[in-house]
């Protein structure tokens, strides 16, 4: 049951979130847990892995140049884009199509995909962002891991000379079964699920939520006598011993998914809805009802000595598509979201959200650590109340970010413990376009926060598009955006993932866009000058790679 928000002494309720008080954390300090010994895909050994292509193969017929006949250096050149342009400024990542490792476990459109590939490499594309599947990978038993689709995606990126991003992505994919992206947690969890729903999370109303498992029993037995965060740090010791002669040459970054849509945060709204949410203003639950994440707060509300206050969330949250300022705990002055009680329960729900970021991390950090990686972990872009005292749809999705308080910081220093990067997304945004629907809507007051604790944290940045905005007004937003970033910096470490390849981007207009927007990310000269300066590349031959297989690529 809500309950009320009474009046008393203020108080901190940081302690409620069984913080860890080891000491400072050391890259070389050591953690240690018991794991299954898992030999490696029998595929992994038998794909040569180098850091150059293989030079000795003679190149195609007729003398043609490309980078499946192991001359990449003469393909460049041939393309006008040389790897010494592409490494002078932050590099640009390409995300592909959820469903490049079909629901078999197959890779799929292998010759379009190499097609796509080989025109990523003459636009001066880095590498490609390959998200790697829990519900697809692990997907019929506990501990039986299928890597076959990935790893042939991994090879091919290799002969293409393309780097790999690889997501651990722990949640669900597409709204269900009739999405033709449609990709759920591993059958064997849903059927945990089905014997005890609470291990999803709740809102207020009852509506569980199946995106991702609740945080409540993080460390709770609760997958066949494993916790989530064992089966999360199995899946990444698995990958990394069968991907191990790939990791630090091909796959070059690990990004680690920590809740719905990989992000750091509760599904306050479904995922699905996140891309117009804003168009609405919703508002948000607070996911806290499950019996995991309720007997939390009941036993900080009891520490503190305040019983009342552990039954559930805050009442007068109002509904999901009501003005905040006609609710009674996100209005602006007298909201009860700055009372002691708010203070409690913020801190309370955000504090959770964080110790299960640091929980995965600090896993993540030694599974991965010595292999010349980096890694890095994604916050959500929720921007549409931030021009608001109380930030309530960030307040749900258990970011404590409001007027008088800095709820990214922490989130920063946290990843900056681990020495992870921080990815972020909303970079093509304006606010001249998005107050014009939402007034409240500001996700450059977003980005500029999130950016300057990254700068303050020293932390690595990851850009991110948050829709596939093809028009030169969304490139030049990024480009502006990523230089608020790296200006003054004595050695920036930007880098961006556009989200992502389709059929649409290989069309011709689309083309010549993103490949000039390519060019002037690279070009450290150039970069975060206008669009349409700076010389043009050679349009016409990258163009030729697309011709044979990409116009059907993703039909």
């Amino acid at each position: 049951m809500a309950i009320a928000s009474p009046s008393t002494p203020s108080f901190s309720a940081s302690f409620c979130c069984a913080r860890s008080k080891s000491p400072p954390f050391s890259r070389f300090s050591s953690v240690s847990f018991a794991h299954r010994v898992v030999q490696p895909h029998p595929l992994a050994p038998r794909l040569a892995v180098s850091s150059r292509l293989n030079s000795s193969k003679p190149s195609g017929p007729g003398g043609s140049v490309s980078p499946d006949n192991g001359d990449l250096h003469q393909y460049e050149l041939y393309h006008k884009f040389s790897p010494q342009l592409r490494r002078r400024g932050p590099p640009v990542f390409v995300t592909l199509p959820v469903d490049t490792v079909g629901p078999a476990g197959k890779l799929r459109r292998p010759k379009a995909m190499s097609q796509s590939f080989r025109a990523l490499v003459a636009a001066g594309v880095e590498g490609v962002v390959m998200e790697v599947w829990w519900g697809l990978v692990e997907r019929e038993e506990p501990r039986v891991y299928d890597w076959q689709g990935y790893l042939e995606l991994v090879a091919l990126a290799r002969r293409s000379g393309l780097k790999v991003r690889a997501v651990m992505a722990f949640h669900v994919c597409g709204t269900g079964p009739g999405d033709p992206y449609w990709i759920p947690l591993p059958l064997w969890v849903l059927e945990e699920i089905d014997k005890d729903p609470d291990l999803a999370y709740s809102d207020r109303f009852g509506r569980r939520n199946m995106e991702y498992i609740s945080l409540g029993c993080d460390i709770l037995p609760v997958l066949r006598g494993r916790s989530p965060i064992q089966a999360y740090t199995d899946f990444m010791r698995n990958f990394r011993e069968t991907f191990r002669p790939f990791l630090g040459v091909i796959i070059t970054g690990i990004q680690v998914g920590l809740g719905p849509a990989g992000e750091l945060r509760y599904p306050s709204c479904p995922s699905q809805k996140l891309q117009w949410a804003w168009r609405s203003r919703e508002l948000g639950e607070f996911q806290c009802y499950d019996k995991y994440m309720l007997a939390s707060l009941n036993a900080c509300a009891r520490k503190i000595g305040m019983r009342e206050w552990g039954n559930g969330g805050p009442i007068g949250a109002g509904n999901l598509m009501q003005n905040p300022e006609h609710t009674e705990f996100f209005r602006s002055g007298d909201g009860s979201w700055n009372t002691p009680y708010g203070n409690f329960f913020l801190e309370w729900y955000s504090g959770l959200l964080l110790l299960h970021g640091e929980r995965i991390c600090r896993e993540a950090e030694t599974i991965f650590r010595g292999t010349q990686v980096n890694t890095s972990a994604k916050v959500a872009g929720i921007h549409w109340h931030y021009g608001t005292q109380s930030h309530p749809s960030e307040l749900t999705a258990g970011y404590y970010n409001t007027l008088n308080r800095d709820g990214y910081l922490l989130i920063a220093r946290m990843f900056g413990r681990y020495g992870f990067s921080m990815c972020c997304t909303c970079f093509e945004m304006r606010d001249t376009e998005e107050k014009q629907m939402n007034p409240d809507s500001s996700p450059e007051g977003f980005l500029r926060q999130l950016l300057l604790a990254a700068r303050v944290c020293d932390i690595p940045l990851e850009g991110e598009n948050s829709a596939a905005g093809l028009d030169d007004d969304s490139f030049q937003q990024v480009l502006k955006m990523s230089k608020l970033y790296s200006n003054g910096l004595e050695k920036p470490s930007f880098s961006f993932n556009f989200m992502r390849m389709d059929k649409n981007m290989f069309e011709y207009q689309n083309w010549v866009r993103f490949t000039r927007f390519v060019r002037q990310m690279s070009d450290a000269n150039i970069f975060g000058s206008k669009l349409g300066s700076g010389g043009d590349i050679n349009l016409s031959s990258m163009l030729d790679a697309t011709k044979d297989g990409l116009t059907f690529a993703y039909s």
